[in-house]
């Protein structure tokens, strides 16, 4: 997958390849994207209006396309997929590594998914199906399968014979070769720094390292992240229920699983996809965004119908509709900053219903300090401002009942939404605001009603 950042070269690289297409220029254009790697096509591609993206599609080297393809978004992938033929999809899969590919064909029609399958090695349709028996967001689903094993009892110099044999065949981000056993069952890793440096008379058993635990099939994709983070591991054993060796996970695909966890988290934030196509057709960008504008209608509505429930104290005293936005959009940003640390927390696995007291306490207190600074602040404008100490009592003591409601919806909101199995990412912004809109507009007016009539 791209990466978010953009060189200055790449923007140059953009622009040049624009510059050709817009001049017809397509023999410049294919000679340019020669000198790219698959990540910067990929980068290309995604930044193109969609008829120029099919022209540079169909320019490029059939050989770069499965690598490209793998880097690209999966809204972008699955277009440029439409308009392939099944020949050119079965060609693009000959060079792409097994757990790239089993991303890759579950996105394929059933029979174009029959026809890879056949033209695969029995090795390596066997290493697919092994991949694709483990749910997508495990550890299973995200392993490769093109381990280097070795025997605890062999010496380092049949090692080093073996991986020379090996030749080319020796995986790429080969840093260290997984000990088995004769049943497959793992034992532990043989780093190739060790390696080299070793007597070579000595035996694997008497170098290897036991201290890198392997991760279970079916531990969760997140729990992997976290873990790579926090030792700094470069890649990590995967091994089945009875602790046999069935595959590796490289910190390539980690990144590239961080990377997709930071922008859904971010796109969804707008209630959009991570992988939302910038230049996708207008009907189809228009249905994704319709379902979410739909349901802040509805959370607007029942604004607006708090707020039709003083009708009268809003027309005897005008000036609260100035000053009801105030507390409305202060309770909405204390509640945002609560929300995005709350959903970061159970993102990290920080955050559990057993210490969600501690941060709704946290957060409660926060809401206090804020909230008693922030309420003097306004109160005494709002006094000033319309000559009324009322005035300005009613809205401090609005603002700190808003800022208290949000920081107890910001710190619960995502625990409640992760409990019901949907995403605090795309559901807590929407929620949140109807909350803090409602209990603004009704502790604000409600209070005024009281005091002020």
């Amino acid at each position: 997958m791209t990466t978010p950042a953009t060189t200055e070269s790449e923007v140059s690289r953009l622009e040049q390849i624009q510059e050709y297409l817009d001049q017809d220029s397509w023999r410049e254009a294919a000679r340019l994207l020669k000198k790219l790697q698959p990540a910067e096509v990929a980068h290309v591609l995604e930044a193109l209006p969609l008829n120029q993206r099919q022209i540079l599609w169909d320019l490029l080297d059939t050989d770069q396309d499965g690598e490209t393809l793998m880097e690209l978004t999966e809204n972008v992938r699955n277009e440029l997929i439409q308009n392939m033929d099944q020949d050119d999809i079965v060609a693009a899969t000959e060079h792409m590594d097994v757990d790239d590919l089993a991303d890759f064909i579950q996105e394929l029609p059933s029979d174009v998914t029959k026809e890879v399958m056949e033209s695969l090695s029995e090795q390596d349709r066997r290493r697919l199906e092994t991949v694709l028996s483990y749910p997508e967001d495990t550890a299973g689903g995200l392993m490769n399968t093109d381990t280097v094993t070795v025997r605890p009892e062999v010496s380092l110099d049949v090692v080093l014979r073996y991986l020379r044999q090996l030749g080319d065949d020796v995986p790429r981000d080969t840093d260290q070769l997984f000990v088995t056993n004769r049943d497959d069952k793992y034992l532990g890793t043989l780093r190739l720094a060790d390696l080299v440096t070793h007597d070579p008379q000595e035996t694997v058993a008497e170098v290897m390292s036991l201290g890198v635990q392997p991760f279970n099939a079916l531990t969760s994709d997140t729990d992997v992240a976290r873990r790579f983070e926090q030792y700094d591991l470069l890649s990590a054993p995967v091994v089945n229920d009875e602790g046999q060796l069935v595959g590796r996970i490289t910190v390539d695909d980690v990144v590239d699983l961080i990377r997709e966890e930071g922008e859904h988290h971010f796109m969804g934030s707008a209630g959009l996809s991570e992988d939302e196509d910038m230049f996708a057709p207008v009907m189809e960008s228009s249905k994704r965004r319709a379902l979410w504008l739909g349901i802040n209608l509805l959370t607007a509505f029942l604004a607006s119908w708090v707020i039709g429930h003083f009708e009268g104290t809003l027309e005897k005293i005008v000036t609260l509709a100035v000053l009801m936005p105030i507390v409305a959009s202060m309770g909405g940003v204390g509640g945002t900053q609560t929300l995005t640390l709350a959903i970061r927390g159970l993102a990290l696995g920080q955050l559990s219903s057993k210490n969600a007291g501690y941060l709704l306490a946290k957060e409660l207190a926060i809401a206090l300090v804020n909230g008693l600074l922030w309420a003097f602040v306004v109160g005494a404008i709002a006094g000033w401002w319309f000559h009324s100490t009322d005035i300005a009592l009613v809205i401090a003591a609005a603002m700190m009942i808003n800022l208290i409601a949000a920081a107890i919806a910001g710190a619960l909101l995502p625990l409640a939404l992760d409990k019901m199995g949907i995403d605090p990412a795309l559901a807590g912004g929407v929620l949140l605001t109807t909350v803090t809109d409602v209990v603004g507009f009704l502790a604000f007016l409600g209070l005024a009603t009281l005091f002020l009539l």
